[in-house]
Formats: structure tokens, sequence, C-alpha cells
């Protein structure tokens, strides 16, 4: 329908012009000026109207889409976490415990005694950290629980880097050392753990986990970040304070972008499409900052995690205990901040950096979290852990 000065045209629908003196009502045309006339309704009423039309009808329905779809992907407590000024802890009790365990002196060998007492000791202790040139581990599984297939992959990688071992300032003997995973959990939200964390002498995080503007909660400092490419921070400020960033290798590619990062050669356009997204092209840390997460120590977290789970086929542990089985090689205490996930409450929020919910987990099959509760559960009730923000 085409309105032109208050008179509605109808287009016949079969090719026949419209009526010129509907078109030009306030000046009707003479018979004889007909052919002007139609020329002139064609070119400036009938096709703008309808690439105008057509621009209108195009905005209404994207706006229609919008009003649809758009609240589907909105928890219904949104607004509630936006108002939410994070001024106050949510739970003084946990902070005020997480202030005691810090006030007190470092208890040398506490994990190990611990982790004795309940027969974990043989499968979780004494596990190379980094990958080395010289390292006589088997390699007879795939990525992420061995180098299989990856030989060539990994001696390139492994010539970048100037010291691919454990650095001498985490593996000197007879110091006594404290180690924080901070999870990425969503329990850490309005923890206030931020300024405990950085008291650590290990700091140990996990991918893109932000610090930037999270400090409060998070704290501000990093040892060791574990990544993988497609997970790797793209903000220059997420490397600040960093210590250390050590990849977690879970296909031949990732040891080619670790090569490529390191040496500052870029990926060919071949080798970046078979990430499946866009992968960072520098970070700004210093060769000798890199390193190679052994992926053993994936291997016999997940042997460790068969005892708790149903699941054993096509899963493997998540970085978050993966990381809890490396900080037991390096600290003679450790603590867990931002672990749990409490699926009695899908509404809660999953990640304390955005608003994704609890019940987004249920989508995953590639770990067993039950299995890693039940774990990380039986650590902290026999002492050997400490769980800062309460929720295992």
């Amino acid at each position: 329908m085409v309105t032109l000065n208050h008179l509605s045209v109808e287009d016949p629908g079969d090719g026949s012009p419209l009526l010129a003196e509907a078109a030009e009502a306030e000046s009707p045309t003479p018979l004889f000026h007909w052919p002007q006339a139609i020329a002139k309704t064609d070119s400036r009423g009938v096709f703008l109207g309808r690439r105008e039309n057509l621009a209108f009808s195009l905005v209404l329905l994207i706006g229609c889409y919008s009003a649809i779809l758009i609240p589907a992907y909105l928890p219904l407590d949104e607004v509630e976490d936006l108002r939410d000024d994070n001024q106050h802890p949510k739970d003084p009790v946990l902070l005020n415990r997480s202030a005691s365990l810090l006030s007190g002196p470092c208890q040398p060998r506490w994990c190990m005694n611990h982790l004795q007492l309940l027969s974990l000791s043989s499968g979780l202790l004494d596990i190379p950290v980094f990958v080395q040139q010289e390292q006589s581990a088997p390699w007879d599984l795939s990525p992420p629980l061995g180098l299989q297939g990856s030989e060539k992959h990994l001696a390139l990688a492994l010539a970048s880097l100037p010291q691919p071992g454990l650095p001498a300032s985490l593996g000197s003997e007879g110091h006594c050392r404290r180690c924080v995973v901070v999870g990425n959990g969503g329990v850490l939200y309005g923890s206030h753990l931020g300024s405990h964390i950085d008291q650590y002498d290990i700091i140990i995080r996990l991918n893109n986990a932000p610090v930037s503007g999270y400090e409060k909660d998070a704290g501000s400092r990093t040892t060791i970040r574990l990544i993988y490419p497609e997970a790797a921070p793209h903000s220059a400020n997420e490397y600040k304070n960093t210590s250390m960033v050590a990849l977690v290798v879970f296909k031949s590619l990732d040891l080619d972008w670790l090569t490529s990062v390191i040496t500052k050669q870029p990926l060919s356009f071949w080798s970046k499409i078979w990430f499946w997204r866009e992968v960072v092209d520098d970070i700004p840390l210093r060769p000798e900052n890199f390193r190679i997460f052994n992926p053993e120590i994936i291997h016999k977290t997940g042997q460790i995690l068969r005892k708790y789970g149903h699941k054993q086929e096509n899963t493997v542990p998540t970085l978050g205990a993966s990381a809890l089985v490396m900080a037991l090689q390096l600290c003679d205490q450790v603590s867990l901040a931002g672990f749990g996930y409490n699926m009695q409450h899908p509404g809660a929020r999953l990640h304390y950096y955005e608003s994704i919910r609890m019940e987004a987990i249920k989508a995953q099959v590639v770990h067993d979290v039950n299995a890693e509760k039940l774990f990380l559960r039986e650590l902290v009730a026999a002492g050997a852990v400490e769980d800062l923000t309460g929720a295992l």
C-alpha cells in the first residue's frame, strides 16, 4: 500500500501502471499528458516509495525479532546483579577466616602430610610441572593427556624457550611456600578476597579470567596463568604483574601457536583457521616467561577422578582441578578461591566476571564436574587444602 496526498493507491499487481490522477490529485494532468504523468509517477511515486517501504519493513522486522529474542538470553535476575555495587563482602566470616589463615606461619609439607593420610600421595605428587627437553615421561597418549603425535611441534616450541623447566624461584629447597589457585567461579564475586590473594607466594590463574577491574575480589598479581590458545586474554592489561604463562596443549597446533608468540613470527592464515575462535598474536612477556604445562598432570588427575565419578570415557579434568594438582607440586600449603558449582541454584553466577548462569554448565559434556567436586571436598574435609570461598 502506497499513500500519496492522503489517497490510497493499490498496485494491481498485473504490471499495469497506476492511475496518474491518484498520484497527481492536487494538479490533474490533461488527458494528452498521460505519458509524461505516468513516467513522473513511476519515477517519483512508485520506485522511491517501494524502497522506503522495504527499508521500513526491514527495520520493523529486526525490531520485532530483537524484542522477542534478546530477553530470552537475559536472566531474570540480571537487573539485581547490575545494581549490586559490591561494596561489602557477602560473607565476612569467610573473609575473617582467610585473614586468620594468612596471619599464621607457613607450615612446611602440610599438603603432603595430609595427602598421605588419604592414600593419594603416590598418584598426585612428584610430577614435573613443566615439559623439559630432557624429560623421559611417556608420551603414548594424545593431547591433552600426552603429546603423542606432536613430537616435531614440541621440539620447535622447546627450542624457542630459553628456560623450559621449573625456574629457580619456584624450585628452591628449604623455602615454605603458599599457593592459591584462583578459579573462575561466580562464588568469588563479592568475596573481597583480592588483597588476601595477593599475599600468597604463588598465584595460579586460569585461561582468560580477568584481573583488571576485579582486583577487589580476585587480586592483582599472577604468578602462573594456565591457558590454551583460544582462551588466552587479548588485552595486554591482563598480563601486567604476571610472572609466567604456561601453555596447556590440546592439539599439535597449540605448540605452533606458542612458538609463534615467543618468536614473533605470525602463524599462516591456513594455520589460524583450525582454531575454533580467534587467537591472540602477541603476549607482552619475554621468552623466558613462557612454559609448557606437563600433560602428565592432566592424565594423573583424570585417573584420580575416575574413583569419584561414573563418566569414564571422553572426559578430561577441568583446568581448575589440574591447576590444583600443579599447586601440590609447588607449595607446602594450598588454598582454593572461586571453586564449586552450586547446581541447586541454576540462576547463580557461573563466573565472577560475567552474567552467564550456573545452568549453562549442564550443557557441557567434556568434564565430570560432579566427580571433581567430590574430589575437592575430600581434600578440604581432610585439611589438605583450604577453600577460601566456601562453596565446596
